[in-house]
C-alpha cells in the first residue's frame, strides 16, 4: 500500500509532456486515462483533482512510468480482487444465497476493476471548490487508502460526515450493483471529496464488479418473496448511465429503480 501511494506521487510528479501519452480521450472505457477534474468536455464547472483511472481486469493495464509502478499495480490489484471476492462471499451468506451466488451469476473471477489514482493539490479557496462531486461508485465494493491526508466525506442521515483516514487501512465503500443485487439491503454510499489549502492528498481507489456483459439485477432467489426494486442491466450500459449522472446531480440508481405505484 505505501510503495503503491509512493509511486502514484512519483508518477503524478512527472513532467506533463511524459504523462501525455496517456490523455484523457474522453472513453471510459479507454485502457488508461489521465486528466484533470472529472470529465472536463461535459462540465459546467470543473473539479480540484488530477487523476489517473487504469483498467486492470480483466486485462491488466497500468503506465510504464515511473519504474516498479506497473509491477506494484499489477501485486495490488491482485491482491484487492482477493479481498472483495472474500468479502462478496459473505455478503452472499447473509442475503440467504450461498456463498458464489453472486461471484458466479455476475462472472466476478473475469469481471471489471478498475484503478483510480486521484491527486487533490492545496486549493486556495476549498471552501468555495470541490475535489469531486456527490456520487455513489459503480460496481460492488470500492477499496480506497489514501497518504494520511483527510477528504473523503460520506453521506450518513442527511448530513456529510469526515471519514478520517487510519494508517494502514482499506476504506470499503457498497457500490451500486450491490445494492441493485441484494434488492437495497446493501445501500451504496453517497460520497465526495472536499479539500483544503495545505497538503496535497493522494487517495487510490479500486472498485471491483461484474464481467461487463452481466446484465445485473436482484438476486432471483430474492424475488421469491419480494418484488424487485430495481431492473436488470448489462454492467457495461450501466457504467454509461454512472458516468452522464455524475455531470447532472442524478443518481445512476435512479434510472433502474422502479418506482413505487409499480
Amino acid at each position: 500500500m505505501e510503495e503503491l501511494l509512493t509511486k502514484s506521487r512519483e508518477f503524478h510528479d512527472l513532467p506533463v509532456e511524459e504523462k501525455a501519452e496517456f490523455g484523457d480521450n474522453g472513453d471510459p472505457f479507454s485502457p488508461i486515462r489521465h486528466g484533470t477534474s472529472f470529465h472536463p468536455p461535459a462540465e459546467d464547472v470543473h473539479y480540484w483533482r488530477d487523476f489517473l483511472k487504469v483498467l486492470t481486469s480483466p486485462v491488466f493495464n497500468f503506465p510504464h512510468k515511473p519504474p516498479g509502478y506497473r509491477e506494484v499495480g499489477f501485486e495490488y490489484s491482485r491482491e484487492i480482487t482477493v479481498v472483495a471476492r472474500k468479502l462478496i462471499q459473505g455478503i452472499s451468506e447473509s442475503l440467504g444465497l450461498e456463498s458464489n451466488s453472486i461471484i458466479d451469476s455476475s462472472g466476478f473471477d473475469s469481471g471489471s476493476q478498475i484503478m483510480a489514482v486521484n491527486l487533490y493539490p492545496p486549493c486556495p479557496q476549498p471552501h468555495l471548490a470541490l475535489g469531486l462531486p456527490s456520487h455513489s461508485d459503480v460496481g460492488f465494493l470500492t477499496f480506497l487508502i489514501q497518504n494520511g491526508i483527510g477528504g473523503l466525506q460520506v453521506k450518513h442521515e442527511g448530513k456529510w460526515v469526515n471519514v478520517n483516514p487510519l494508517p494502514n487501512s482499506l476504506v470499503v465503500n457498497i457500490g451500486d450493483q450491490l445494492e441493485a443485487v441484494s434488492n437495497g439491503r446493501y445501500a451504496s454510499v453517497l460520497h465526495r471529496a472536499i479539500l483544503n489549502n495545505k497538503d496535497t492528498r493522494i487517495s487510490l481507489v479500486v472498485v471491483n464488479g461484474p464481467a461487463l456483459d452481466k446484465e445485473i439485477g436482484p438476486a432471483p432467489e430474492l424475488l421469491e418473496k419480494e418484488k424487485p426494486l430495481f431492473k436488470s442491466i448489462k454492467y457495461c450500459d450501466y457504467f454509461l448511465v454512472q458516468q452522464k449522472s455524475r455531470l447532472s446531480d442524478e443518481r445512476a440508481l435512479d434510472h433502474i429503480r422502479f418506482s413505487s405505484q409499480q
